[in-house]
């Protein structure tokens, strides 16, 4: 089975739930409606045999509506085809069906998304940040997040004073004329 045939056999499946995307630098991609999700991650892993969930990923398409993506790569390992199945979430709802029951690694993936850009996963078993501190009240990924961040009431104990080992015996010298003099041993 080819990604073509296996984004007809979804369309004639899913049939108004799915648009074939134009091909595009040899892959092939199809758009689902956010509601179906689970059912046609279902159906790819169980009938199409896309065994292999290879990556996750949002976007946020900032002054559009719906405002996000959220991008799955799927992979079958015993045909070798590759299928990116997208579904767009409006910023009101911000909800999507999880898959990490179906493809256990789409728990942390999921977890980024939901810290980056805020989308929630509805019925997932974990769902909490995964890279910034818990209480954390933005999602640094969108595109209305400043460049410069943001003010937090978390210290700034990285810049207050000298770095504990500055000047160290594991501390690379700056501004020294190659690469073997900054290296700590050369010192010795």
């Amino acid at each position: 089975m080819t990604a073509q045939e296996a984004a007809k056999a979804l369309k004639e499946r899913f049939k108004e739930d799915i648009e074939i995307q134009p091909e595009f630098r040899g892959e092939t991609a199809v758009t689902i409606a956010a509601d179906s999700v689970r059912a046609v991650m279902q159906y790819c892993r169980d009938e199409l045999a896309f065994d292999y969930f290879l990556d996750m990923c949002s976007v946020d398409n900032m002054g559009e509506d719906p405002r996000f993506e959220v991008v799955y790569g799927l992979y079958s390992l015993s045909t070798h085809v590759h299928l990116r199945v997208k579904t767009t979430v409006s910023e009101d709802e911000r909800e999507v069906d999880t898959v990490s029951d179906i493809w256990p690694t789409a728990n942390w993936h999921e977890r980024e998304i939901f810290d980056m850009m805020g989308i929630e996963f509805k019925d997932h078993p974990d769902l909490r940040r995964i890279l910034m501190w818990e209480g954390y009240p933005f999602h640094p990924l969108r595109k209305d997040f400043p460049l410069g961040g943001k003010p937090s009431e978390m210290p700034d104990v990285a810049f207050t004073g000298i770095a504990p080992l500055e000047g160290g015996p594991f501390v690379t010298s700056p501004g020294a004329i190659d690469t073997s003099a900054r290296e700590p041993r050369s010192r010795e």
